[in-house]
């Protein structure tokens, strides 16, 4: 018998599962850790709204908790949250999206999983954006898939460019581009007609493009466009963690083509069964809710001038176009050569956390370092303080 059967302590864990670690939730541990046990800390670290539910989705979900049993839906949604969804399309973006297309999926994690499966076989490449939001990578690599790196450079505002994208896809290294506007870790956003190039790239190679629009929402200098007003095969995912403020809640849709719904139906019935049913019955009243949001937005607006003006004077001045989201991605080669350890010495000295850009940038993410602005003003203003003496002194 070999040493595998007969001494069961040896038996190693998946090759699928040599992953790295979301260094951002690792980051989010230790901060924890720290103020667990009495020690000051200022939240910078997650992409995470310091803000509660609307308060209009929180009492739809007591009443779907005190009123009939919480059964599942069906696999793609709740038919009225599919409907909301729809409808948000024709308000938002003016186009007529049928609820037959909509996914309702637990949170946009899901989403890709899910995208990735109906789309690419094991062994295709897909393009990701480098600086980019780690699980992309992370999720293709457990599914057997290749991500191939698509440069996003301060040259080209920290986006990547429609040429780059088609030589790829031409090519036949990718099969798949998957882009965010606004972007994580940049706060970036694609102009429409730089958006309109890159889905013309995919389509006229023959490629999927899937669109992470999940900060939609979230924009200071005018509204994002959607993949969908140039394509009707794009794939898009959304969420509502971000402008809705429901991370834990743990909902999100997805817009895919008429002929694939039976597809996303099929592997999110044996994959999921279906998205949390509370969470969807609170994520209907969501959509009733914008003028709460809209205030949540312009704390998060209130934030970033604030940081803008603020984050020179403390040595973190060189800064990705903040046109999005809530994040401020600095250069910090200046600095150090080494974001990892030099973000663990800044939450150690001054408590501080933040993200070392190695998540989002294997090769490059040395010198960034990712702060969120998403909590409250006192709080942002209070670590704006505490990096100014702090690299005045280091």
């Amino acid at each position: 018998m070999t040493e595998r059967a007969t001494d069961r302590g040896t038996i190693p864990p998946s090759l699928r599962s040599a992953i790295s670690a979301f260094v951002a939730m690792d980051f989010m541990r230790d901060a924890n850790a720290r103020q667990a046990a009495g020690e000051d800390t200022v939240h910078m670290e997650v992409g995470q709204p310091g803000t509660p539910a609307p308060r209009l989705v929180r009492e739809a979900a007591m009443k779907a908790i005190a009123g009939a049993p919480l059964g599942y839906t069906d696999a793609l949604g709740h038919p009225g949250l599919r409907e909301r969804i729809a409808g948000h399309y024709r308000d938002t973006y003016g186009l007529e999206i049928a609820p037959s297309r909509i996914v309702v999926t637990t949170g946009s994690s899901a989403g890709f999983i899910l995208a990735f499966l109906a789309l690419l076989d094991p062994g295709q490449g897909i393009a990701l954006p480098a600086p980019g939001y780690p699980c992309y990578r992370q999720i293709a690599r457990v599914l057997g898939l290749r991500p191939v790196h698509l440069p996003a450079r301060a040259e080209s505002r920290f986006l990547p460019r429609a040429e780059d994208a088609r030589l790829v896809l031409d090519s036949g290294e990718a099969s798949a581009v998957l882009l965010a506007s606004p972007a994580n870790p940049t706060g970036t956003m694609f102009r429409p007609a730089e958006l309109e190039n890159l889905v013309k790239a995919a389509r006229e190679t023959r490629s999927w493009f899937i669109s992470d629009e999940i900060y939609h929402g979230l924009t200071y200098s005018g509204p994002a466009a959607t993949a969908l007003s140039y394509w009707d095969d794009a794939v898009v995912i959304n969420s509502f963690s971000k402008y809705y403020s429901m991370t834990g809640w743990r909902v999100g849709w997805m817009v895919v083509p008429e002929r694939l719904t039976r597809v996303f139906e099929r592997l999110a019935q044996n994959l999921y069964i279906a998205p949390p049913t509370v969470s969807q019955l609170g994520a209907i009243a969501a959509f009733d809710a914008t003028e709460e949001l809209e205030a949540y937005k312009a704390a998060y607006a209130r934030n970033r001038e604030m940081l803008l003006n603020e984050l020179p004077e403390t040595g973190f001045g060189s800064l990705a176009p903040a046109d999005g989201a809530f994040y401020l991605y600095a250069n910090v080669a200046h600095l150090t050569d080494g974001s990892e350890g030099f973000v663990r010495r800044m939450l150690s000295e001054t408590g501080v956390a933040a993200t070392p850009g190695i998540d989002f940038d294997e090769a490059e993410g040395r010198h960034f370092v990712r702060f969120s602005y998403a909590g409250t003003f006192e709080n942002m203003r209070e670590a704006a303080r505490r990096l100014k003496a702090w690299t005045r002194t280091a």
